[in-house]
């Protein structure tokens, strides 16, 4: 469904009418930093359709858009820039990250974002540049392009911090010897791989728009806007790789202690079970009622037996506490 669409004159919000009409109107008299910013999220074909018939982008931008779950990139079609990029939310109650999808169209005196899933760090944006930051606005298309990706750089940030707090959460209560359960790590590991699915491929797209020469970001203040964005990208890629790193050998070392107490615990089952088998094998002899068994007929013979299974089993048990088994 179309969410919003306005008009921006001079960093100031419009009503917006027919989508050609407006455009035109913008391209013919319009000053530099006018444009038209339509909001989507989760359209239907006829809804994309309408939108895509009014300001003719580019086919094969949106069969992208269509389609979905596309990596993060971004492609240069003609004068419209197409940008896809995966935002994220946390969500406190099971410490799992949600990954949706956000979509840009950035062509002559438009933008056009489609927003897929939950996960968007639009909520708000548009409110927060029309109210606090509206020279932002002056600025054209490509700087809300800007703010958007902020935007979504900015909660990998607060995700990146979240995750750090699980992260030694689980790495004290390893190797304090706590109780542990081995899918926790393993979840985590799952949330950091996630993390990383969406943050990595967004590096070099990101770098196209601030370094390379056939950017469409022409203004020297917005390629500085967008290289302090990728610096902040790649300081939380690297915090990424990090914790997959640091999660794999918490969790080999998870593996390792409880191999060791397993083998502790056979140890222990197995010196005992030893020590049972002297009177066990003792009863055994004496239970096979054999009329020849002379030590039968001795008045303290009971209390030998007894006395001899003792003082092996006392034996066998001081020799297996000093092997450390018990």
């Amino acid at each position: 469904m179309i969410v919003d669409r306005a008009l921006y004159v001079d960093g100031q919000r419009r009503p917006c009418g027919d989508l050609s009409d407006e455009l035109a109107v913008l391209r013919e008299k319009g000053g530099p930093g006018d444009f038209l910013w339509i909001g989507l999220k989760d359209p239907t074909q006829e809804e994309f359709d309408d939108v895509n018939e009014e300001l003719r982008l580019h086919p094969l931008a949106v069969e992208d858009a269509i389609v979905g779950r596309q990596r993060a990139k971004v492609e240069l079609y003609d004068t419209t820039v197409f940008v896809v990029l995966k935002p994220l939310r946390y969500l406190e109650e099971t410490s799992d990250i949600e990954t949706g999808e956000l979509m840009v169209f950035v062509g002559d005196r438009f933008v056009v974002t489609v927003r897929r899933g939950e996960a968007s760090p639009l909520s708000g944006l548009r409110q927060r540049l029309e109210t606090e930051d509206p020279g932002r606005l002056r600025m054209g298309p490509l700087a809300v392009l800007h703010a958007i990706v902020d935007g979504v750089v900015d909660t990998y940030t607060a995700i990146d911090e979240e995750i750090a707090a699980d992260l030694d959460e689980i790495e004290t209560r390893v190797f304090s010897g706590e109780p542990m359960d081995t899918a926790s790590i393993y979840r985590l590991k799952r949330e950091v791989l996630e993390f990383r699915r969406a943050a990595v491929p967004l590096s070099v797209p990101l770098r196209l728009l601030h370094h390379e020469e056939k950017s469409p970001v022409a203004e020297d203040e917005l390629r500085l806007l967008l290289r302090d964005v990728s610096d902040h990208l790649n300081h939380v890629i690297d915090h990424v790789e990090s914790y997959d790193r640091l999660l794999t050998d918490v969790l080999s070392a998870h593996l390792a202690q409880i191999s060791v107490q397993q083998n502790s615990d056979m140890r222990r089952i197995s010196a005992w079970v030893a020590i049972a088998a002297v009177p066990t094998m003792v009863a055994g002899i004496y239970g096979m009622n054999f009329d020849n068994m002379p030590e039968l007929r001795w008045r303290y013979g009971y209390f030998i037996v007894l006395a001899v299974m003792g003082v092996v089993c006392g034996g066998l048990y001081r020799a297996f506490r000093r092997s450390g088994w018990l």
